[in-house]
């Protein structure tokens, strides 16, 4: 009898523990149901480029469940102003946001600047070294990690050659104040030369020299290719008309130039990337810490042509580029 009872005691413990297991396992669900996570979001500039980063982030955090009344999302841009950049960064930092993303190296580098507390995720940093927001990509020992979109230097200069085997010199427009295209051009002028062509630096420190640099450089290239950079890029339009009317061909880092007017590109999905930016971020906000959420590299693409420019600039593209190339703009 005593032994019945004692069992009938242990089932009835049992019981109370394992219901109050599924209690407390309901009250977590359902509070991890009802959390609202804030996310802030800086954007360096207004262009194409980057807005298609930026809407590629929203899409893909909404895919993951982070959208409506399950996340606050805070979307800053500082449009190319310093001053704007500390500002809004610390803003985004002092609303306590669970993570910061920072679309373009100058917006990165200003929210890790502001904190080295929350998670600051790069969209798309082609040189997060380079740039002084990692040292170690993959295993980032601070605050910082998400997306570096390396430009396929390589496969752009081969497609330079195949495209237009007669161009024998290269100019290189750029902005000087930007870590990520210093490093585009050490690196095209590496394989340029490999390959026997020559090149020629042309940096400008904003958007109002452009139009005199294009007016010099025209006279002196046979071509020219223009790096991810974020200044050349807000005033892209400007260099096409000009390097149009001097039949002269640009080639650009990014696919959304190549419907802007460049004539091709080894192209990688810009919206592809805010996709990607916003996977590392979930990362973060499933409670993964950032020193296990590597530095994600992304350095292929794919040809794309705008076979219009091609057309106005009297360059024939070979059969073979045409059957492997993506078309952004036909005749």
């Amino acid at each position: 009898m005593k032994n019945k009872g004692l069992i009938g005691t242990l089932i009835i413990l049992v019981v109370l523990v394992c219901g109050s297991l599924i209690s407390e396992q309901s009250k977590s669900k359902t509070t991890q149901a009802n959390k609202v996570v804030k996310v802030g979001i800086l954007q360096y500039v207004t262009h194409e480029a980057l807005d298609e980063i930026e809407k590629g982030v929203e899409d893909g955090l909404a895919d993951a469940g982070y959208s409506g009344k399950h996340v606050k999302l805070t979307v800053l841009n500082a449009e190319a102003d310093q001053s704007k950049i500390q500002t809004m960064s610390k803003q985004l930092v002092n609303a306590k946001n669970d993570v910061v993303i920072g679309i373009a190296t100058p917006a990165a580098q200003g929210l890790a600047s502001a904190s080295s507390k929350i998670p600051v995720i790069m969209g798309a940093i082609s040189d997060p070294v380079g740039a002084k927001l990692v040292k170690n990509i993959k295993k980032p020992e601070g605050n910082v990690t998400g997306i570096s979109n390396q430009v396929p230097i390589k496969q752009t200069v081969e497609l330079i050659q195949q495209l237009t085997p007669n161009a024998k010199t290269i100019g290189v427009l750029y902005a000087s104040s930007e870590d990520n295209s210093v490093s585009q051009v050490a690196e095209f002028k590496r394989y340029a030369k490999q390959a026997g062509l020559n090149v020629v630096e042309y940096s400008v420190p904003s958007t109002n020299e452009i139009k005199t640099t294009m007016s010099v450089m025209t006279g002196k290239v046979d071509a020219i290719f223009v790096p991810q950079d974020n200044t050349i890029a807000s005033a892209f339009t400007t260099v096409v008309d000009l390097a149009t009317a001097a039949k002269i061909p640009v080639y650009s880092s990014v696919d959304t130039m190549v419907k802007q007017g460049s004539i091709a590109s080894i192209a990688q999905s810009q919206y592809d990337l805010g996709i990607e930016t916003a996977k590392e971020a979930v990362k973060l906000l499933n409670g993964n810490k950032v020193s296990e959420v590597p530095v994600k590299v992304i350095d292929t693409g794919k040809p794309t042509l705008n076979l219009k420019a091609a057309k106005e600039l009297g360059i024939t593209v070979p059969d073979d580029l045409l059957k492997s190339a993506d078309i952004a703009v036909k005749e």
